[in-house]
């Protein structure tokens, strides 16, 4: 799903690319999308599907994308894999149209909740229109369910009937976590590709593009470890908020421009 300006269609492009080079047999990437402007005439563009309610403007999270469970997604049937226009694939993903049952919900972990067995849907399966309910749920209340979760995510996690189920151990990583490490790793050596890991997941920050050029924004220096903790240093006697900026460091990722191409 793309909408906003966050992502463009370079994006979607590189995805589909990098799906292209590694899944077996033929495919269709579809993207829902406000603007198909760019985007390579392999993709199938629909538009945004319709959520069919207001969430409220103080609520956090990607709802839009729970309109994708609706019993009528474009004239698409079948089982689909989502990912996230920020995610890199590194290895071949046929396993994850093979792994689980059919009518299963398949996520990502949320590394960041991990002891709470939460899903992260940067990377989910679902068989289309299997779950109309969760749309239709939405719709009859979106204040009280989007505020009770939240998140997208967190409601996916709570309300799938038979309950989600998570990616084996090692496919889907979380760049920040499995990649960067803790903070003091940020500094001792660059973001690593984990062995057996399949698609790199980029909650957050940084992004992709970001990552691969050592910065943490494309507004960011690119700096060395020593003078990043210089620029943290001078916020610390400053009197500055120090804590945050100390983590928010990333070395330059060469690997990724391996993947993250067309």
């Amino acid at each position: 799903m793309k909408w906003g300006s966050a992502y463009g269609a370079k994006d979607v492009n590189i995805l589909y690319a990098m799906v292209a080079r590694n899944l077996s047999g033929e495919f269709q990437l579809t993207c829902f999308t406000d603007d198909a402007a760019g985007i390579r005439n392999e993709v199938n563009c629909q538009p945004l599907p319709s959520l069919g309610c207001e969430i409220p403007a103080d609520v956090p999270g990607k709802w839009p994308k729970v309109a994708l469970w609706s019993r009528h997604l474009c004239g698409l049937e079948g089982t689909a894999l989502f990912i996230d226009l920020d995610s890199i694939i590194v290895d071949h993903i046929d396993c994850y149209f093979e792994h689980g049952g059919q009518n299963d919900v398949i996520t990502a972990r949320n590394w960041l909740n991990k002891f709470k067995k939460s899903g992260q849907t940067s990377v989910f399966r679902f068989p289309i229109g299997g779950h109309s309910y969760m749309l239709e749920n939405l719709q009859a209340d979106p204040a009280t369910v989007s505020r009770k979760f939240q998140y997208e995510q967190n409601y996916v996690t709570h309300n799938i009937r038979g309950g989600i189920k998570f990616w084996p151990e090692g496919w889907t990583q979380h760049f920040r976590v499995h990649c960067m490490g803790a903070w003091p790793q940020r500094y001792l050596r660059p973001p690593v590709l984990p062995p057996g890991a399949k698609i790199i997941t980029f909650p957050g920050l940084p992004g992709p593009a970001d990552a691969m050029h050592g910065r943490w924004t494309e507004k960011s220096e690119v700096l060395t470890p020593r003078q990043h903790l210089d620029t943290v240093w001078q916020r610390f006697i400053s009197g500055k908020p120090w804590r945050k900026h100390l983590s928010r460091y990333v070395q330059k990722a060469e690997w990724l421009g391996e993947h993250w191409r067309e």
